[in-house]
């Protein structure tokens, strides 16, 4: 299971809270590249519900990542 930028973003406007199943259909339904829902198959789940990418992939950037403190400059 690899997850990317352009991948991971796919799930941005899942229905969140989801679980495992809620967000493969979700992708299925959105149109999502087939590496997504690969991805999502290789999750180990135990039927919980996620309630944010962050939950499937720890490293996804929030927006506070790209933005700088203008007080800083």
């Amino acid at each position: 299971m690899y997850w990317t930028l352009e991948l991971a973003s796919k799930l941005e406007d899942a229905p969140w809270p989801a679980t495992k199943e809620e967000l493969i259909d979700f992708s299925i339904r959105s149109g999502a590249p087939m590496e997504v829902i690969e991805n999502l198959r290789e999750i180990e789940d135990e039927g919980e519900a996620y309630d944010r990418i962050e939950d499937i992939w720890p490293d996804y950037p929030t927006k506070e990542d790209f933005f700088f403190h203008e007080d800083e400059y």
